[in-house]
């Protein structure tokens, strides 16, 4: 079985679509390039995310960590879930993975937002907990 795991990746490896291996290259407007483009606006945006997060751990005491680590579990399942329901009508297009990475990009940037400014409050900063109290409106 061993014999046939390293075969088997390779072959998979080999097939693999070339996209992978490209640069983004804005000055391209074929759908396979914008797709490359938004994917790398993603990980930028998924690497900013993660970097506030560790900064966020880092100064926290371990139960907050705690509650922070299963927020963030949460968090990402909803992304995911929210993404896929988002761009469910282009599913089998060519600009699907494009309108995935955009919708990722966008909800990864806004939490990287919410966490940054989180971190930022002073527990007796009233104008922290009201910063959203105008958006809730707009739900009713």
């Amino acid at each position: 079985m061993r014999r046939l795991f390293l075969p088997a990746c390779l072959v998979l490896l080999a097939t693999a679509p070339p996209a992978f291996g490209e640069d983004c290259d804005r000055s391209d407007d074929s759908q396979s390039m914008m797709n490359i483009c938004a994917d790398a606006d993603f990980q930028v945006a998924d690497a900013k995310l993660n970097a506030a997060y560790k900064t966020i751990v880092s100064h926290n005491d371990q139960a907050s960590n705690k509650l922070l680590q299963t927020a963030q579990r949460a968090w990402i399942v909803f992304r995911d879930a929210e993404c896929a329901y988002a761009t469910a009508d282009s599913e089998g297009g060519s600009i699907h993975p494009m309108e995935v990475s955009q919708c990722l990009t966008k909800l990864t940037t806004e939490r990287t937002k919410q966490l940054t400014s989180d971190a930022n409050c002073k527990l007796s900063d009233p104008s922290c907990a009201g910063s959203d109290a105008g958006d809730d409106q707009d739900l009713q």
